[in-house]
């Protein structure tokens, strides 16, 4: 079985370089588009095709090494859902807001991504529909080159 490919990178979204985002990409695409491909039916039923992938990466002040947040230790309750880590944020920037979570999994050899979740479309709010993410993952990655990946996401200045 052949193993998942994963890069992290920050990309600032500000003239001044002041605030940032983590973009991690799985397989050569953008995790957002990911994400969003797979919520997409969910959307559509809704007649609200707009929400599906949502998301951007976390901002980096929290995130990036010595941080072992994507290591599925993150330094900030607020990105912990129960075994599960915060991965992507909303759009909107604001932590918690329409989080997608998963468990992360670390092995000697392996970290894998698995059991995603929206958790304002998950069974503990069923007011809102249910969006399942069965068959989206797992994502298996080297350790090494995950853990070389995430080292490449260098703290700068005024992060």
């Amino acid at each position: 079985m052949a193993l998942d490919r994963v890069q992290f990178e920050l990309r600032f979204t500000d003239p001044a370089r002041s605030t940032g985002a983590i973009v991690v990409t799985v397989n050569g695409t953008d995790f957002v588009e990911l994400v969003g491909a797979h919520e997409r039916p969910y959307a559509e039923a809704e007649a609200a095709p707009g929400l599906a992938g949502q998301y951007r990466g976390l901002a980096p002040d929290r995130v990036v090494p010595p941080s072992r947040h994507f290591l599925g230790e993150p330094s900030w309750d607020l990105y912990r859902y129960g075994d599960r880590i915060q991965v992507l944020g909303c759009e909107c920037g604001e932590p918690g807001c329409w989080p997608l979570v998963c468990r992360i999994q670390v092995s000697e050899e392996r970290v894998t991504w698995l059991d995603f979740e929206q958790p304002y479309r998950a069974a503990r709010h069923p007011a809102r529909r249910q969006w399942s993410y069965a068959g989206f993952g797992p994502f298996e990655f080297d350790r090494g080159e995950y853990e070389a990946a995430l080292s490449a996401l260098t703290p700068r200045p005024g992060i």
